[in-house]
C-alpha cells in the first residue's frame, strides 16, 4: 500500500522551474533512496513533500491527506531529519528529546518512555545528561534522528544524514535506519554516498535537472546498462573540444560514452577485449593518460549512464 503519492509536482522561482512534473510513490514499510547531483531537484521536492515550500503545482498525499489541503494532519505524519542540526546546544540530549516530543504533542509517562528507548536506540544512554554542545559532529546527528522520531512518524524523510562525521557514527546511524525500517517505518534517505542507499534502501528514485527519470529496485536498475562494466581513463589535461563516438573506436560495439574535461568513461560487457584499442585511439588524439579503472555494473554506473554526471558533480 502506498503511503507517499506524489502526482505531477512541479516548484517554478521566477524564471526557473527546478522541479518538473515529478511523480513518484513510496509503499508502506519501503526504504526509499532519492538520488540526484547538486542542483538536479530533490532537495527542492523534499521541502514541499514536507509542506516547508508550498508546489506550484501538483498533488502530495501522505497516507491519504492532502499536503496542500490539509497541510497539518499530512505533517503530523512525517519525521524530518534535515542536513543542519536542529538541536539546542546548551540542553542536554534527554532534554533537547523531551523538547522535541512536546513540540509533537507527546507527554507524561509516554514522553519519558520515548526518551529512554530513543536514547537506547542511538547508543548516547550514558550521555543522557550531557549539553549537546559537547557532543562531536556525528553524536549530535544521532540526537537529531533521535528527535525526529519521538512522535514514532509514519513516514522518516532523511536529507544527507551522515556528511561530515566520523566512521563510528556513520555506522551506527546507517545501523539505526535499518533497525527502524525492519520495524515498520517507512524511510525517504537522500545521500551522497551510494554505498549507503545501497545497503539500506528497497528501491531507488533518480533526478537530475528537476526532472524525475527513473525509479526502482537496484537490480531493476542496473538491467539498464545490462552486464556492462565501466572503464574510467582519466586524463592528464582537459580534453577540450574532443568528442568520441562508438563508431571511431575499433571493435567496440553496444557502448555508450560519457564525456567529462579530466575522465571518459566508457559502458562495455568486456572491457579487457577492447581497452587496448580504446586507450590506442585515445592518445592518437593526443590526450595523455594518467590512470585506467575497471569498475564491475553498480548503482554508480546507472547513475552515470543516466545523467551523464557522477553523484557528486
Amino acid at each position: 500500500m502506498e503511503l507517499l503519492v506524489v502526482k505531477g509536482l512541479t516548484k517554478k522561482f521566477k524564471d526557473l522551474e527546478a522541479v518538473k512534473k515529478v511523480a513518484f510513490s513510496v509503499e508502506k514499510g519501503e526504504a526509499f533512496g532519492l538520488l540526484g547531483p547538486n542542483g538536479a531537484g530533490k532537495t527542492t521536492t523534499i521541502q514541499m513533500i514536507t509542506g516547508l515550500f508550498p508546489p506550484t503545482s501538483g498533488q502530495i498525499f501522505i497516507d491519504g491527506f492532502d499536503m496542500v489541503k490539509n497541510p497539518k494532519k499530512a505533517q503530523s505524519m512525517i519525521g524530518i531529519v534535515p542536513q543542519e542540526i536542529a538541536l539546542y546546544p546548551a540542553m542536554s540530549a534527554a532534554e533537547n528529546l523531551k523538547f522535541w516530543g512536546r513540540m509533537y504533542g507527546v507527554t507524561g509517562a509516554e514522553l519519558e518512555h520515548r526518551v529512554s528507548d530513543i536514547l537506547e536506540l542511538i547508543g548516547l544512554k550514558d550521555r543522557a545528561k550531557d549539553k549537546v554542545g559537547t557532543f562531536s559532529g556525528g553524536m549530535k546527528r544521532r540526537v537529531n534522528i533521535g528527535a525526529a522520531i519521538m512522535h514514532k512518524p509514519h513516514l522518516l524523510i532523511m536529507d544527507e544524514p551522515t556528511v561530515g562525521i566520523d566512521p563510528q557514527s556513520r555506522s551506527h546511524i546507517l545501523e539505526t535506519v535499518k533497525q527502524l525500517n525492519q520495524k515498520g517505518m517507512t524511510v525517504i534517505y537522500t545521500s551522497h554516498y551510494m554505498e549507503e542507499v545501497q545497503y539500506l534502501c528497497q528501491r531507488v528514485g533518480i533526478m537530475d535537472h528537476g526532472v524525475f527519470i527513473t525509479s526502482g529496485t537496484i537490480p531493476e536498475l542496473r538491467e539498464t546498462i545490462g552486464d556492462r562494466s565501466r572503464i574510467n581513463l582519466d586524463l592528464a589535461s582537459p580534453a577540450e573540444g574532443i568528442v568520441l563516438d562508438a563508431g571511431q573506436l575499433a571493435g567496440i560495439d553496444q557502448a555508450d560514452i560519457v564525456m567529462n574535461p579530466l575522465q571518459i568513461t566508457i559502458f562495455h560487457k568486456d572491457p579487457q577485449l577492447v581497452l587496448a584499442g580504446l586507450i590506442q585511439h585515445v592518445t592518437s588524439l593526443g590526450l595523455a593518460i594518467k590512470g585506467v579503472e575497471i569498475i564491475e555494473p553498480n548503482l554508480e554506473s546507472v547513475f552515470l549512464h543516466l545523467t551523464g554526471r557522477s553523484l557528486r558533480d
